[in-house]
């Protein structure tokens, strides 16, 4: 594990769950598995309060722990998914963009817990969505209100000791984080489909993984053939477009060189696939019992090229946008002819010879490029030696990874300075937003409120809204670097899983 994944790993431990959680944490991660008697010794904690960090870390999934053969218990930390944490904010937005509220709060619920179950899951969702609802203004009858607060006294008797159990006592559930990601991955690849070609190729992409989304059996790197008839069927209502034109753009899909749509058979108008990149997801149980219609498929394409040029595509964004258009076009020479000396790189490229130099260096002090010889003679003298340019894209994805790690640990630090700097007046303006809903709760008069507003002045109500807006530029920050690290490291795992 690097320096940059355990600076970000306690970062993050330290933000959700506090010190004690982030003490014991960056044990296990620094140190790997360890019994409860060394985490103690290490972390000069209180054993009890080990024991409770370490409940924490197993509810949400953080720790692991397994029984030696003489009986004592290991924990082992889970950096991969103390890294996810990261990306809690973009699963409950993604939840509420596919399901609405309920799916929102149910995520966040369960995000927040580690694991639930569903009775109370659901329980405290609809207490939210009450909430929620009364806070509108939208009260419900007065009959409804009673059934709600009988209801509402049952489960506090329940949850305050009650013998009796609700019927899914034991049976804990959790998000499924892999099927996020599988989503996001088609997204990803919808978008390189509408930037490449146009918007309506990135909808018929769009269509098909719909329409697979759950026919398509775990491990599978492309979906189930759909037929030309399907997918013509199932294209947006608003979309007008013939079969014709949709068997034109299928086919040119097909065509591309980057291979995102595969042909796999001529029936039903013709039967393609689309790569979706999911070795390593394993989250569809289901299997469906029935083959699709009109899907006599032949061996498909192997489309591990589609997360390779999402990959390469990041790689060239991050060149270009570090070291300018020129940089940017030696690097994709370099991607596309694979080894180039350096008069081939001033000729191919058509820069001059200092400043195509000054940049093939430039580059390589970053790990961006490598150079590799290739001696003539065994003496390996310099002037019958060839160097050769080249772009190693898996070892550029890893060095440009960590970097991202790093970029995210400086921007939390970042927000946690600011919230630091200002933690007086933002404690100043909760007591006044307090006393505010206090009196708004008992019919305060407007000249009163007005009088409790001005308690924070106007060079206050300034810097707030500076903090404010420095911390949304921090938090979008984080997003958008959590967009390239979730291409870099899918890229990663699934070229280290191909045999």
């Amino acid at each position: 594990m690097t320096q940059a994944e355990l600076r970000l790993c306690s970062l993050l431990l330290q933000e959700h769950f506090g010190e004690i959680v982030e003490k014991v944490g960056n044990s296990l991660l620094r140190t790997g598995p360890r019994p409860l008697r060394l985490l103690v010794g290490d972390t000069g904690l209180l054993p009890d309060q080990v024991k409770k960090a370490l409940c924490v870390l197993i509810q949400h999934s953080l720790v692991r722990y397994e029984v030696q053969p003489r009986g004592s218990v290991e924990y082992e930390a889970r950096s991969e998914r103390i890294l996810r944490i990261l990306r809690y904010p973009r699963y409950i937005y993604t939840a509420k963009t596919l399901y609405g509220d309920p799916g929102e709060l149910l995520v966040e619920e369960l995000l927040l817990h580690g694991h639930l179950p569903m009775s109370c899951a659901v329980a405290r969702v609809a207490d939210r969505l009450t909430e929620t609802m009364e806070g509108k203004g939208k009260r419900r009858h007065s009959c409804d209100e009673e059934e709600e607060g009988e209801s509402k006294a049952k489960r506090q008797k329940k949850e305050g000791g009650s013998s009796e159990t609700p019927p899914d006592d034991g049976i804990y559930w959790q998000v499924n984080l892999e099927r996020f990601h599988q989503h996001f991955r088609a997204q990803a690849l919808v978008s390189a489909v509408a930037s490449r070609m146009d918007q309506t190729s990135s909808e018929v992409v769009r269509t098909m993984l719909r329409m697979s989304e759950v026919t398509t059996a775990s491990g599978a790197s492309h979906t189930q053939p759909l037929s030309s008839n399907e997918i013509f069927r199932s294209l947006p209502a608003g979309y007008n477009i013939g079969k014709q034109v949709l068997d034109q753009y299928l086919a040119l899909l097909a065509d591309d060189p980057l291979e995102f749509v595969g042909k796999s058979g001529d029936s039903g108008g013709g039967t393609y696939t689309v790569s979706i990149l999911c070795e390593e997801l394993g989250v569809l149980n289901q299997k469906h019992s029935q083959p699709l219609e009109l899907s006599f498929t032949s061996a498909p394409t192997d489309l591990h090229k589609a997360l390779v040029s999402l990959a390469t595509a990041t790689l060239e964004s991050i060149v270009e946008e570090s070291f300018g258009s020129r940089c940017a076009r030696i690097f994709r020479l370099l991607l596309r002819k694979k080894h180039l000396e350096q008069k081939q790189v001033e000729d191919f490229a058509m820069i001059p010879a200092k400043e195509a130099k000054d940049m093939l260096y430039r580059m390589l002090s970053e790990n961006l490029v490598s150079l590799q010889e290739i001696p003539k003679t065994p003496d390996h003298a310099p002037s019958r030696t060839f160097y050769l340019y080249t772009v190693n894209v898996m070892a550029a994805a890893r060095m440009l990874l960590h970097r991202c790690y790093k970029s995210v640990a400086n921007l939390m630090e970042r927000r946690q300075h600011e919230m630091r700097e200002n933690k007086r007046l933002l404690e100043k303006s909760q007591r006044v937003e307090a006393i505010l809903a206090s009196m708004q709760a008992t019919g305060a008069e407007a000249a009163q409120l007005h009088e409790v507003e001005e308690m924070i002045t106007g060079p206050e109500r300034q810097q707030l809204e500076n903090l404010k807006r420095n911390v949304n530029k921090i938090d979008a920050s984080e997003n958008q670097v959590d967009e390239t690290i979730f291409v870099l490291e899918s890229f990663i795992e699934s070229t280290m899983k191909r045999p």
